[in-house]
């Protein structure tokens, strides 16, 4: 005994799944967004210590965050803020584990800069130095 199926119905079914994996792909792609953003940036280190930024409070940033020591958090030149780097960006560093977070910012007089924050240890700033690097962020959203 063979089931005979109308070519409509086929016709009907493979539409179906068509349209399926059209709204499937059209999902998937717009979910994807931008690729993210890599750039070469001079890159120095700071603390929170008095001698260090402006103020009485060396542990305030400029976005009004309490910096502590063991936080992964960078300050960038005005400059990177419209191109994605605004508070509380994800970033990652060429050269340093895991996800810094964007969580102050530079004076105007700065430009393709990031200082990376080093909580009160003086001495491994130092050794950081100036260097330049390759930061990967989020494109900003149009």
């Amino acid at each position: 005994m063979t089931l005979a199926i109308p070519l409509q119905r086929k016709v009907n079914a493979l539409g179906v799944l068509l349209v399926l994996v059209a709204v499937t792909w059209v999902v998937s792609v717009g979910e994807a967004g931008p690729p993210p953003v890599k750039m070469v940036v001079t890159a120095t280190a700071y603390n929170s210590v008095h001698g260090q930024g402006q103020g009485d409070d060396h542990a305030l940033a400029a976005w009004g965050d309490r910096l502590e020591p063991g936080m992964q958090a960078i300050a960038v030149s005005r400059d990177l803020i419209p191109l994605g780097l605004g508070h509380n960006a994800e970033v990652q560093i060429e050269g340093l584990p895991g996800v810094w977070l964007v969580k102050d910012k530079m004076n105007r007089r700065w430009k393709h800069k990031i200082d990376i924050y080093m909580g009160e240890d003086v001495q491994a700033a130092r050794e950081w130095g100036k260097r330049k690097v390759t930061i990967t962020f989020a494109a900003p959203e149009a």
